[in-house]
C-alpha cells in the first residue's frame, strides 16, 4: 500500500481506513507543517493547522475531487486556509497584528527524510523563480503570506480577474515544471 496514488489513499483514510491515514500522514505531514509554519511564522500554530487537516481528512469534511487537480495541491488549499483562518481567530483575541517571517524551518528526522526533505523545497523554489515576476509577486502574496485574492488585487493595484488568472497561470506553470524536473515525489 506504500506506493498506493494519493486519490486512493485519501478516499480510504475517509473511510476510516488506519493505514491510508498513517500513509498519508507520513507523506504529507512535513509538507503541510511547513507551509503552515511559513504562513504563520509559529510552531505551535503549524503544529495546530497539521492536527485540524489531518482531521478533516480523517472525518471526511474536507473533500478531495481528484478530477480537479493533484491531491499535493488541494492539500497545500486546506493548510492555507486553516492556517489563515487561524492566524485570524488569534488577531480577533488577541488584537495584535502577527508579524510575518520569511524562514524556513528545518524537519527532524533520519538523514535521508532530511536530505528529500530539502531537494523537494529546492525543486519548488526553483521552480517559482521559473515564473515571469508578476506571477511570482501574486504566488508570494496568495500562498506565503496569505494575503485574499482581493487583498492582492487591492495591494497590485490590479482587477480581481486578473490575479485569478495569474495564480491559475502561476500554478499551471508551477505543476509543468515540477513535473518536467522528475517531479517531487512524496513517496
Amino acid at each position: 500500500m506504500n506506493h498506493t496514488d494519493d486519490g486512493t489513499l485519501y478516499g480510504l483514510a475517509s473511510s476510516k481506513d488506519r493505514r491510508a491515514f498513517e500513509l498519508l500522514y507520513d507523506r504529507y505531514e512535513k509538507l503541510v507543517f511547513s507551509f503552515a509554519y511559513r504562513i504563520a511564522s509559529d510552531r505551535e500554530i503549524a503544529e495546530e493547522v497539521v492536527q485540524d487537516v489531518f482531521v478533516k481528512i480523517w472525518n471526511g469534511s474536507a473533500v478531495y475531487e481528484p478530477g480537479k487537480g493533484a491531491f499535493s495541491s488541494w492539500l497545500l488549499t486546506v493548510t492555507r486556509n486553516k492556517a489563515i483562518d487561524e492566524l485570524r481567530r488569534l488577531q480577533r483575541h488577541d488584537h495584535e497584528p502577527m508579524v510575518e517571517k520569511d524562514a524556513l524551518l528545518e524537519q527532524p528526522g533520519s538523514v535521508e527524510q532530511t536530505a528529500a526533505w530539502h531537494e523537494q523545497q529546492a525543486e519548488i523554489r526553483s521552480a517559482v523563480l521559473e515564473l515571469n515576476p508578476e506571477q511570482r509577486e501574486i504566488i508570494e502574496l496568495f500562498y506565503f503570506r496569505g494575503l485574499s485574492q482581493q487583498k492582492i488585487a487591492d495591494h497590485c493595484e490590479l482587477p480581481l480577474g486578473t490575479v485569478k488568472g495569474r495564480i491559475r497561470l502561476a500554478l499551471q506553470k508551477l505543476r509543468g515544471t515540477i513535473t518536467k524536473e522528475g517531479g517531487t515525489s512524496y513517496e
